[in-house]
C-alpha cells in the first residue's frame, strides 16, 4: 500500500444532462497528479462515514471523487440519518430511501456516469488515463454497469456487498460482461438476500465466459452492508478484509 498521505477536502459541482450534482472531493496534498477513483455511495447517501472511506483511499495516494448519485432529490444530505442506523429499529427509513433509490434507473445511472468520469479526467490532479471504480451495495451495481457500459474508461473497478448483480432482468449487471475490458473484485456477502448464491454463480460465468479479468469471494458470516460502520451491518472483520482486497487491485491497477 502507498504511504500514507496528508489530505484536502472539497465539494464540488458537477454539470449533469439533468442538473448538478454535488459531489465530495478529497485528495493527498502536495505533488501530483495521482490515480483517479470514482467512489459509488450506497443507498444512505453521501454522509460522514462514505466521506471517511474516500478518505482512507486518498490518504493512499489516490483523487477520490464521492458524487451525490440523488442530486435529482436535492444536495446532500438528501436523507436526514442518525449518526447510527438501526435497520431494525428504523423502518421507516426504507419509506424514505426505497422512492429515491428506485427511481435511479439503470439508465439514468449511465447518463450520469460521463459527467463524473470526465470530471476527474480534467482535473488537474489527475493521472491521465482509465480510472478506478469502487461501489458499495447500489454502487456495486453501478461500478459494474459502469465498467461494462464505458470500458476504455475504466481501468479495474471493485464491489462489495453489491445486490442485484446478475439478475434474470433485461438491465441486469452482468450482461455488460463481455463489454469490459478492466479487472473487477467483487466481496460479496454471504448474509445477503439481494443476491443469492444463484446470482454468484451467474455473475462468475459469465465473467469467465467474457474472458474478463476477475477474483470475486463470498465473505462468510458478513450481512448486506458489512463495510458501513455506521450502521447495524457493519463487520470489522469483513471491513477489513475489503480494504485489503481493494487496495491489492489498485497498487495492481496503478
Amino acid at each position: 500500500m502507498t504511504t500514507a498521505h496528508e489530505v484536502r477536502r472539497t465539494t464540488v459541482d458537477i454539470a449533469t444532462h439533468d442538473g448538478t450534482s454535488d459531489a465530495y472531493l478529497v485528495q493527498p496534498e502536495g505533488e501530483g497528479p495521482h490515480p483517479g477513483v470514482l467512489l459509488y455511495m450506497n443507498a444512505l447517501g453521501v454522509r460522514p462515514h462514505i466521506k471517511s472511506m474516500a478518505d482512507r483511499i486518498a490518504a493512499a495516494g489516490y483523487v477520490v471523487l464521492v458524487p451525490n448519485l440523488f442530486y435529482r432529490h436535492g444536495r446532500t444530505p438528501v436523507f436526514e440519518l442518525p449518526e447510527f442506523v438501526d435497520f431494525a429499529r428504523q423502518p421507516e427509513m426504507f419509506d424514505r430511501v426505497g422512492p429515491v433509490l428506485d427511481s435511479l434507473t439503470p439508465e439514468l445511472a449511465m447518463r450520469d456516469a460521463p459527467a463524473y468520469l470526465d470530471w476527474l479526467a480534467g482535473f488537474p490532479a489527475v493521472s491521465a488515463g482509465p480510472v478506478a471504480l469502487t461501489g458499495y451495495c447500489l454502487g456495486a451495481r453501478l461500478a459494474l454497469l459502469t465498467a461494462g457500459t464505458y470500458p476504455d474508461r475504466v481501468a479495474a473497478a471493485a464491489g462489495f456487498h453489491g445486490g442485484a448483480l446478475a439478475t434474470e432482468g433485461v438491465d441486469s449487471p452482468h450482461l455488460l460482461a463481455h463489454r469490459v475490458t478492466a479487472e473487477l473484485y467483487f466481496g460479496h456477502a454471504d448474509q445477503d438476500p439481494s443476491l443469492p448464491a444463484e446470482q454468484i454463480d451467474r455473475l462468475d460465468k459469465a465473467l469467465s465466459a467474457a474472458g474478463v479479468r476477475h477474483r470475486t469471494e463470498v465473505y462468510e458470516g458478513a450481512a448486506h452492508g458489512y463495510t458501513l460502520a455506521d450502521t447495524t451491518s457493519y463487520d470489522s472483520a469483513s471491513d477489513e478484509r475489503h480494504w485489503a482486497a481493494l487496495f491489492a487491485l489498485l497498487d495492481r491497477t496503478f
